[in-house]
């Protein structure tokens, strides 16, 4: 189980997705309607809802100056309780990632928020809640390096940088052929051969990719070049909440709450708050 914004995508196919294209939104901020319509079930008869996260996935749980437990998903897990008027009895608990499923089996929590890949036996024994955020793949460019269109049409045949034995080199030379992809064996040198103009753009991870441009490192050197572009079958569905099988009213209740936050704005708010650069 490895770890896994912000725009609508289609899914691809549950089992055995085929590569489809990437596609690009700029409109939409969810990956689920917000006029949606979920019944918020009866949950009087839960006694606490527990969720699981960790330490050490910044922005999403980490501790902070204070040393509280912060971050994106404590946040979320926060409105969510808010939203099921049950502030009263949430918890939230920090624990290693290696055991959010067996704390979940053993009934020791009722929710892991931790940005789970969601693959298909994890769904054959737990439940989920609605994806409510796809980290994208994007091009990062040398702000005088992709024509003034800044598009990826823009890099004609240029070199490319990518992680070697990445699903985003994969999706790369899957659906940008055109492109003379140059391998790093880590992000730092991919980065830095990028802010040094020894390759025109990079392809990766739209989230890390973001905190790097905004980073001192970066010297306001590049920027997003085109996308985001979304492909099921190389990037994964996306992040859900985890829930322990055999209690629908949970995963139905996080539904629920997800899209009235969606629907009232204090979902965007967040990832405004996290995420001001955005994906």
């Amino acid at each position: 189980m490895s770890r896994c914004f912000f725009l609508l995508a289609i899914l691809a196919a549950a089992v055995n997705p085929a590569p489809a294209a990437p596609t690009a939104d700029h409109g939409m901020l969810y990956p689920f309607d917000p006029r949606e319509k979920v019944a918020k079930p009866d949950l009087r008869a839960i006694p606490r809802l527990r969720f699981l996260t960790t330490l050490d996935f910044p922005p999403f749980n980490f501790i902070d100056q204070s040393g509280k437990l912060s971050g994106f998903h404590v946040d979320l897990a926060r409105e969510i309780c808010g939203e099921l008027e049950m502030m009263e009895r949430c918890q939230i608990e920090a624990v290693p990632y290696a055991d959010l499923v067996g704390r979940l089996d053993k009934g020791e929590g009722e929710v892991a928020i931790a940005g789970a890949r969601i693959t298909s036996d994890l769904r054959g024994s737990h439940d989920f809640s609605r994806v409510y955020l796809r980290l994208p793949a994007r091009f990062a460019a040398r702000r005088g390096d992709a024509g003034p269109d800044r598009a990826p049409s823009g890099l004609g045949d240029g070199r490319v940088g990518v992680l070697t034995g990445s699903a985003h080199e994969a999706m790369a030379k899957t659906f940008f052929p055109q492109l003379s992809l140059v391998g790093f064996a880590d992000r730092a040198a991919m980065l830095a051969a990028l802010r040094k103009g020894e390759v025109k753009a990079v392809f990766g991870d739209a989230l890390q990719l973001s905190f790097w441009l905004e980073s001192k490192d970066a010297d306001n050197c590049c920027d997003f070049l085109g996308g985001p572009y979304y492909s099921s079958h190389f990037l994964g569905e996306g992040m859900a909440m985890m829930t322990g099988a055999g209690n629908p009213a949970i995963a139905q209740a996080l539904d629920h709450a997800l899209i009235a936050i969606a629907r009232n704005g204090r979902l965007a708010d967040l990832y405004l708050r996290y995420f001001p650069k955005g994906l």
